[in-house]
């Protein structure tokens, strides 16, 4: 058994590799605790996969994937956490921003019983306007939204026990909301300051494009953690807000046209007439009926999707079983 497994992704960083195992095989030396390197070529064009294979031979702790194109870093991460063996994964760009003597920090947080450890950036050496600025909005907006807060979300430095990620499926470009999909399945998180240096090899993957992505991915987390199990509450809400706003707009045109039949208002009769008061109406009970049938395929789906996977909607975090059965208990 391993007790530690540190995932990284790699993409073009054949400069900074040979340091990187290095320096992560010192940091995890000093745990005295069992451990391995999975190393996740995510397609290189460089000479990465060359520089890997040839340090395998001189550290045996080093566990090679490599990717046949580049499928992204959630994809890297993903194929790391299930081919890793550890109890504890940690996770860290190939850079060396980040810095593997910050391992045992993390791993004494765990220790203390969390679940998900995420490294914090405090003093970040990136350019404010197209890395910094960015990063401080997308934080602020995840932690509010997902109610998990914390100050870097983007900072891969994290720890995770292997029950938690077990129970993330990821895709997309979800691995910056692994805690706040963590806290979904009752993972305990911790967030500690870490250190960050500038960068020296290679060049940035990431810039203020990413927000976008940032955005929409985030509207999906939302929606795993609080409809995944019951999409109708959702677009069944909505729905009944739209047929009910179309039922009060037909009383009320309804009442209208009563009002000029019998009183002869004209300020009714005006009103009666306009487009907008005779189409709007239908138009928002033929929304509401779309959104509860979406709402119910929805369902369908979900239900579809745990029943046939046999995939449970529930996480146990861990169970006491009896040593013995009293006597006389039990009925025939």
């Amino acid at each position: 058994m391993i007790d530690i497994s540190v995932v990284v992704p790699i993409f073009n960083e054949e400069d900074s590799i040979e340091l990187l195992v290095s320096r992560l095989e010192a940091a995890l030396m000093s745990t005295g605790r069992t451990y391995e390197v999975v190393l996740v070529d995510d397609g290189s064009t460089d000479n990465s996969w060359g520089k890997m294979v040839t340090l395998s031979g001189k550290h045996p702790g080093l566990h090679l994937i490599r990717f046949r194109r580049n499928f992204g870093q959630t994809a890297a991460m993903s194929a790391g956490f299930h081919e890793a063996r550890g109890d504890i994964m940690i996770t860290m760009d190939a850079d060396l921003q980040n810095d593997p003597s910050d391992i045992p920090l993390l791993l004494s947080e765990v220790d203390k019983g969390f679940d998900v450890v995420s490294g914090w950036r405090r003093n970040r050496k990136d350019t404010f306007i197209n890395r910094r600025l960015p990063s401080i909005i997308a934080n602020s907006l995840i932690s509010n939204i997902t109610g998990v807060h914390l100050h870097d979300y983007g900072c891969t430095l994290k720890a995770y026990r292997k029950e938690i990620v077990q129970n993330i499926q990821l895709y997309g470009e979800l691995h910056r909301f692994i805690p706040a999909l963590a806290s979904w399945v009752g993972g305990q998180i911790s967030e500690v300051e870490v250190s960050h240096h500038p960068r020296r090899f290679g060049k940035s993957k990431y810039g203020i494009g990413r927000t976008v992505k940032v955005i929409l991915d985030l509207v999906t987390v939302k929606f795993l953690l609080r409809y995944s199990t019951r999409p109708i509450h959702i677009f069944g809400k909505w729905g009944l807000n739209f047929g009910l706003l179309g039922i009060l707009m037909l009383m009320f045109m309804a009442g209208a046209n009563l009002s000029h039949r019998f009183f002869g208002t004209e300020f009714c009769a005006e009103l009666i007439k306009r487009p907008f008061w005779v189409i709007t109406p239908f138009m928002l009970l033929f929304f509401g009926l779309q959104f509860i049938s979406i709402g119910l395929l929805a369902e369908i789906q979900i239900r579809t999707y745990h029943e046939a996977q046999e995939k449970p909607i529930y996480v146990i975090r861990e169970t006491v079983e009896p040593t013995d059965i009293p006597r006389g208990t039990l009925k025939s």
